[in-house]
């Protein structure tokens, strides 16, 4: 039986992807879990791989091209069999993508306002038409079938702004960073955060960098940095405190059974949290392996969907970039965020008298629902434990 190859969704609202690259042609033979295409998302560009061994065939949409989640854009086929005549069919039975496709639904009548009739219309696009003032009875979907896609809604907004405006130096977003702008918007208005700061000792931090760190740099063959130890301390401190682990769900509060820990990382057109699986099992040696795999990903935009997925805390540290200290927002459902800044000499009270010591500044952003005051300053707290003794959590 012919298996079908859709545009994926890799994420969440994600409507449409683009074909950046076929890496089979057509009639060439593919086996399950070789990588078949290249697909560009709002996050970066993926490889997906083919769930089926069989033959290209039915290629109906080329590179460059930007299709809507659940399009058929190709079959795998056994030697000597035809496609379905149907390429166009979003539905078929056995399709080949790495996560399941899903077809945004069709709004039903009531849902629409009175003056504005029934329409296809994805949610997001649907959202972005309320927040715009956008009538979406006047618009001609681009979407398969005719449905409403929110580049639909955005383009009808853009030409409803002045002359005046237009003529205004404007710098256009790409596709990160309008998610970036829409999701950050999306917490900040909707989670309730507050935030628990702390100034932390960084003295054996520095020390178990420069010694315990150097031994697994020549073991491993890889730089070891301030990040990596902190993604391991934070990940084993994390075991003891599931409430800062967990997710908000509109059932309840999810506790995550895994501690997946996300680091942001800056990239040329924003910033994306790349996830260490299961961190807290990892050595310190193992995470900066891990961590220096992701990095270089990210900087060629060439990050895997497992890259991306199931961070259940993440870590924003900007002390390379000598920021004492800063807020992060977090990322839903995640329920906290740690910020980390630099590492600096600064003049401290030790056993009543005053020392020059290494410190730096953390701030846990919390969202109200998951976390409390008391759970956030008892976690920190332990993180700043854990810094004074880092071999001992790690060892």
């Amino acid at each position: 039986m012919p298996f079908s190859v859709v545009m994926p969704a890799l994420e969440m609202a994600q409507e449409t992807g683009k074909l950046v690259a076929w890496r089979k042609k057509e009639g060439e033979s593919v086996a399950k879990g070789e990588i078949l295409l290249e697909i560009e998302t709002d996050k970066a560009v993926m490889e997906i791989e083919a769930l089926a061994d069989g033959v290209l065939a039915g290629v109906n949409v080329q590179a460059g091209a930007v299709v809507p989640v659940g399009k058929t854009i190709a079959w795998i086929v056994r030697p000597g069999e035809s496609p379905p005549l149907d390429v166009s069919s979003s539905a078929a039975p056995n399709q080949t993508t790495s996560a399941p496709a899903r077809l945004a639904p069709v709004a039903p009548a009531s849902a629409e306002p009175p003056a504005m009739p029934s329409a296809k219309i994805s949610p997001k696009a649907r959202r972005l038409a309320q927040e715009r003032g956008v009538n979406i009875a006047v618009l001609k979907g681009s979407g398969s079938g005719g449905e409403i896609l929110a580049s639909d809604v955005l383009a009808a907004a853009e030409s409803t702004i002045s002359p005046a405006a237009k003529n205004s130096d404007v710098e256009t977003l790409t596709s990160i960073g309008r998610l970036m702008a829409e999701r950050t918007t999306q917490s900040w208005t909707t989670v309730p955060h507050f935030f628990v700061v702390r100034e932390v000792d960084a003295t054996s931090l520095v020390e178990a960098r420069k010694g315990f760190g150097s031994a697994i740099e020549q073991s491993r063959g890889v730089k070891l940095t301030h990040t990596d130890f902190l993604v391991g301390l934070i990940a084993r401190v994390l075991a003891k405190h599931p409430r800062v682990n967990a997710s908000w769900s509109e059932e309840g509060i999810r506790l995550n059974q895994e501690i997946n820990i996300g680091i942001a990382m800056a990239v040329d057109d924003g910033v994306v949290a790349a996830v260490i699986q299961g961190a807290n099992k990892y050595d310190v040696g193992e995470i900066a392996l891990q961590r220096l795999g992701l990095t270089e990903r990210a900087r060629r935009g060439r990050l895997r969907p497992s890259d991306l997925a199931g961070a259940t805390f993440t870590i924003s540290n900007l002390g390379m970039y000598h920021v004492d200290a800063f807020s992060a927002i977090i990322s839903p459902p995640q329920a906290a965020i740690l910020a980390i800044g630099s590492i600096a000499d600064r003049v401290v009270p030790v056993d009543g008298r005053a020392e020059i010591r290494p410190t730096m500044t953390l701030t846990l952003s919390c969202d109200h629902r998951v976390i409390d005051g008391a759970r956030a300053a008892i976690f920190l707290n332990e993180v700043a434990e854990a810094l004074n003794q880092p071999l001992k959590w790690l060892g």
